[in-house]
This record gives structure tokens, C-alpha cells and sequence, in this order.
């Protein structure tokens, strides 16, 4: 008599998510279990039980090497944080994107952080004050084109005029979007923003 095959186990999705942070230190691993979040950070490692993650704060973070960089600051209660990143360092001049791994790491989290009652802070974009600093400087940096724009018209500089236009588009283009995604708000497990998560 034949004994019928074993049915292979399929890992749930998202349930492991790994990353190298930079090309001299170790990788970075996490694994959503029943107990909680299991991470392990070069030297550093831990258990943290989901109802006592006390705050995550998803933000866009990208790099001159990765223009889709996310990334998920996750605080425990005993005041512990951790970074995870949507990216993953391969070479000297390769960083890879690890969108849907990421999203789908960072999406059954806080599903399970839902399902323990946790009562954690959740954010999303930049803490308000550097919001607010970078709006400023924006601001001081846009009055000083525009000051540059009406003397270059003034003068009938045209190769100015034509680089200042180029280049605040450009400008305006790449840190426009870095501010529109991370404007600060409070989000809910259901309801993941998702400016931030690739």
C-alpha cells in the first residue's frame, strides 16, 4: 500500500524579508511569527511581541544610486528601533529595488500588529518640524530663482534664462515629489498610505 505524497508547505507571503543596508555589514533579516516580529541586525537581534511595538513611521527615502527607496521605522516599547528598507545593496554600484517583497513584508505586519490589538503610533512622511524646515528652505530657495528669473529677463540673458527655468524644473520635479509623498499624517492598519509603500 502506497502512502499518498506530502503536500509541500507554501510559506505564507510576506512572512520573511531580508536586505543588505550597506556592502561592509552583515545583511539584515526579519520573520513575522506567532510570537512576534524576529529581526536580526548585523550583531543585534530580537523578539518583539507585536502589541508592544509602540510606533511604525513609513516614509520615501531615495538615493542618488535608487530614486524608489522606501523605508519603515519600527519602535518598540522598550524604546529599541529598527529601519527596514525597500532596497538592498548588490555591488559597489548596484542597490536593487525589493518592492513587492517589501510591500508585502510591511503590509503582513501590520496585519498581525491588527490582529494582537496593538495599540502602536502610526505615521506617515517626516516628522513635522524637518517637514516644516524643508518648506522653508524650499521657500527661501524658489524667492531666490525667482529673484535670479527677473534679473536674467531684465538683462535679456536668454542662456539664463533658459538654465534657470531648466533647472527648476528639474528641481521642482525631484524635491517635489519627496515632499509631496512625505508630508506628515497618521494612517490606520487598514489603510496603508500608499505614497510609501512601493
Amino acid at each position: 500500500m502506497t502512502e499518498p505524497a506530502a503536500t509541500p508547505v507554501t510559506d505564507e507571503p510576506g512572512r520573511r524579508y531580508a536586505y543588505r543596508a550597506s556592502l561592509i555589514g552583515g545583511g539584515r533579516s526579519f520573520e513575522l511569527t506567532d510570537e512576534g516580529l524576529i529581526w536580526q541586525a548585523g550583531g543585534r537581534s530580537g523578539l518583539w511581541r507585536y502589541d508592544k511595538i509602540a510606533s511604525v513611521r513609513l516614509s520615501y527615502r531615495p538615493m542618488s544610486m535608487q530614486s524608489r527607496r522606501f523605508r519603515a521605522d519600527v519602535s518598540y516599547g522598550s524604546g529599541e528601533r529598527i529601519s527596514i528598507l525597500s532596497t538592498s545593496w548588490q555591488t559597489i554600484a548596484l542597490m536593487a529595488p525589493q518592492d513587492q517583497a517589501y510591500r508585502g513584508f510591511i503590509t503582513a505586519l501590520h496585519q498581525r500588529m491588527r490582529q494582537a490589538g496593538s495599540r502602536a503610533a502610526l505615521f506617515g512622511g517626516l516628522k513635522p518640524f524637518v517637514y516644516n524646515a524643508g518648506l522653508g528652505v524650499l521657500t527661501l530657495l524658489g524667492v531666490a530663482m525667482a529673484g535670479l528669473l527677473a534679473r536674467a529677463v531684465a538683462t535679456g540673458e536668454w542662456a539664463g534664462i533658459v538654465f534657470i527655468l531648466g533647472f527648476t524644473a528639474l528641481f521642482g520635479w525631484q524635491i517635489g515629489g519627496f515632499i509631496r509623498r512625505n508630508k506628515p499624517r497618521n494612517y490606520t492598519f487598514d489603510a496603508l498610505p500608499k505614497e510609501l509603500v512601493p
